[in-house]
């Protein structure tokens, strides 16, 4: 699809009397209750908290993204939508719109409008003429689709996301990898702070364990751990180096990257798996085994609930063979839809 960069806002066609504009931390209530409502309405609870909204409306992630809030003529707000500049060549583009609204079509096609000139000017700031715009939506949620596909998206990729319960078993010390394997936190100095050297290697491993894998795109150092501290449940010492250490000098070949799950007042409750990779080289030695063996007995020592995660239904490395080796099960299903957007300079 080709598009010009024109100001975002002209792209909106609201009823009389409707206002939009772009969100600041008083909003966020509205905001967080409009989400709350979507995902109840599709899946039946939501798991979405206060902390989630306002770090990406005024917090730490607010940097990279981009809002525009719809609201009716008594000033509730209806509708909101996001554009999130993810990497090179890729922007996340986030719609939501009142359940229970019946002009709900045409608010949709209004924010989706939007959020295509807005990428559009992003993507040409980069220096980019051809940017993927990624969206998603839950399994069950027809109305979503059928927005995204009108717009011109198509379903991509469907996603597993699966969690497993923490038990009385997991309350002990990480089993021995093996010979040869060797499973560690990265290294943290006495104020907490990460050893920048361990990091590096968690985003070198990472990057080239996910380069043949579905939709990967590039990040670099700096972006990676911006973004992921730019989550509320971001802890560093929820960061896991796996290496091989029976050669001539030790090589980091797999990495896991946690964070905290937190419930809607923002106490951590549960772990999730960011990210979990190890190198094609070393694929077969347990590693990745070993690695969720470490997040699960750290989970059970913090005394959380359950360990979370998600995978490719259609991946081809069998991780959710192993997830379910390990006891993880399929709680909901989620989508990706992509569009390719082609810009005129």
């Amino acid at each position: 699809m080709t598009t010009s960069p024109l100001d975002p806002m002209t792209a909106l066609d609201l009823p009389a009397g409707w206002r939009a504009h772009a969100p600041g931390a008083d909003d966020v209530p509205e905001l967080l209750a409009l989400r709350t409502r979507h995902e109840v309405a599709v899946r039946g609870r939501s798991s979405t908290g206060a902390a989630d909204v306002e770090s990406e409306v005024v917090g730490s992630g607010a940097g990279t993204r981009s809002h525009v809030v719809v609201r009716d003529e008594q000033g509730v707000a209806r509708a909101w939508a996001t554009v999130h500049d993810r990497a090179a060549g890729r922007l996340i583009v986030a719609v939501l719109v009142d359940p229970d609204r019946a002009d709900a079509d045409r608010l949709a096609a209004s924010l989706l409008a939007w959020s295509e000139v807005t990428a559009s000017r992003i993507a040409l700031g980069r220096g980019l003429t051809v940017v993927q715009l990624d969206s998603g939506a839950f399994e069950p949620d027809a109305r979503q689709q059928r927005w995204l596909a009108s717009a011109g998206y198509t379903h991509a990729r469907t996603w597993l996301q699966m969690s497993r319960p923490v038990v009385d078993d997991d309350a002990r010390p990480p089993r021995d990898p093996g010979p040869g394997v060797r499973v560690r936190p990265v290294v943290r100095s006495g104020d907490g702070m990460p050893d920048e050297a361990d990091l590096v290697a968690v985003h070198d491993v990472l990057e080239q364990a996910f380069a043949d894998h579905f939709n990967h795109h590039e990040e670099t150092f700096d972006q990676f751990v911006d973004r992921l501290r730019a989550d509320p449940g971001h802890r560093w010492d929820h960061w896991w180096l796996g290496e091989l250490v029976d050669g001539p000098r030790v090589e980091p070949a797999g990495a896991l990257v946690g964070s905290a799950s937190l419930d809607p007042d923002g106490r951590p409750v549960g772990s999730y798996v960011e990210y979990l990779g190890v190198l094609r080289t070393a694929r077969g030695r347990g590693l990745a085994t070993s690695l969720l063996d470490a997040v699960i007995t750290d989970a059970a020592d913090r005394g959380r609930r359950s360990v979370g995660l998600e995978v490719d239904a259609d991946s081809p490395t069998g991780a959710k063979e192993l997830y379910l080796s390990l006891g993880f099960e399929t709680g909901y299903v989620t989508q990706s839809w992509h569009q390719e957007l082609v810009l005129d300079r």
